[in-house]
Parts: structure tokens; sequence; C-alpha cells
């Protein structure tokens, strides 16, 4: 029963911490306008960035990486210390938890008509908290992938695609307990990020992505 409690606590506080759609409020405070209304129409970080600049950007950013810290630290914390419980001897196993549930939140979130964004931001800075190495990693894969492609999609995808992979290997290098859990819990997160790219991926094979930086406004948003 403490087990059911402790997992349900993680479910709906993290989903309804993801929920809280930062683009959304951050330009409603700053710009009194509705994203949605502009660019593309998500309400994400690449939406802001090319529709209200880099001070609402910055501000979105702030708190889409404040939402997977908040979520993580606060149930990793209640969990093994409240509940005292520590799911498959690996204290990591409860932040992706946390973690796929904030994610949830943020691409289908209650207090916006299960409409939010895509998911690329919230993964990354949610696993920045669960896994710092292995979020570096994926990281830096998306940072190389853009360099040479110009295409944020096309990175998110790749870097997508490599997380399982830099967590299986650096958690057994690391000697983690369960690590393939872990990367069972990383595949989830990677199949959602691939799935809500899936128009995008339509697009670049079709060579009608548009290129990071470009002035076209479609349906593109890539967070």
């Amino acid at each position: 029963m403490k087990e059911f409690l402790s997992i349900l606590f993680t479910v709906v506080f993290s989903y309804l911490i993801g929920s809280i759609n930062s683009a959304i409020t951050v330009c409603r405070i700053l710009k009194k306008k509705d994203i949605r209304d502009y660019g593309s129409g998500n309400a994400g970080l690449t939406n802001v960035l090319r529709v209200f600049g880099k001070g609402p950007a910055l501000a979105t950013l702030l708190a889409d990486l404040a939402k997977g810290v908040i979520a993580v630290v606060i149930c990793r914390v209640v969990v093994t210390y409240g509940f005292d419980i520590v799911f498959f001897e690996n204290k990591l196993y409860i932040g992706y938890i946390a973690g796929l549930a904030v994610m949830l939140g943020h691409i289908f979130p209650v207090f916006y008509g299960f409409h939010g964004g895509k998911g690329v931001l919230i993964t990354a800075t949610t696993l920045l908290a669960i896994d710092p190495l292995t979020c570096l990693l994926s990281v830096t894969v998306f940072a190389i992938v853009l360099a040479l492609s110009k295409y944020v999609s096309l990175g998110s995808i790749c870097a997508a695609v490599a997380y399982p992979i830099f967590t299986v290997l650096t958690q057994n290098w690391r000697g983690i307990e369960a690590h393939w859990v872990n990367a069972g819990m990383a595949c989830i997160f990677s199949a959602f990020i691939i799935f809500m790219h899936r128009s995008n991926i339509h697009r670049l094979l079709n060579g009608t992505e548009n290129k990071f930086g470009s002035k076209k406004k479609d349906k593109s948003e890539e967070e």
C-alpha cells in the first residue's frame, strides 16, 4: 500500500507541475498575449523565441528548468525519506517516474485542454535533475547535430535515440543498480519525444522542414 501511495503521489504531483505551461504563463505576464495565437501556434520555447525574442524565451527556459527540477527533487525526497521506499534498490528510479509525469503534463496539460508543447526542453531539464552525466551527453548530441544540420527537430530526435544508450553505458560503468530498469524508462522518454516529432520527421524526409533561424512560420515548433 505504501508503494502504491508513493507512486500515486509522484505521478499526480509531477503531472500537475508539468501542466503549468511556462510559455503560456510567461507570455501572458510579460506580453499580455497568448503564444498559441502567434507563429507556429505551439506553446513552447522555440515559438516564444521566434515570436517575442530572447527575454521571454529566457524566462520560459528558466521556468521549464524549474518545473523538472522541482518535481524530481521533491518526489525523490518525499518517497525516499517520507515513505522510506527505494524501488529496485535504485534511488534514481522514482526520478524517472516523476520526470515522465512532468513530461506528460507538459505535453498534455490538464489546465490547457491537454494541448501543450513537444516536451524536448522539459525532458532535457528533468533528466538533468535525474542523471546529469547522461543528460549532458545527450545534449551534446543535440548540439552537434543542430550545428551540422541546422535542424532543431533532427537534433532532438537524435538526442532522444542516444539517451537510452548513454543511460545503459554510463550507469553500468558507474555501477548503478538496476540500470536496465532505468534504461527502460529512458526508452519511454525517447519514444514520446520521437512520437511528438512525427510531423517533423515527415517534413525532414520531404525536405520541407524549416532550419533553425528560418523566418517561416508553420507548425514545425520543436518544443
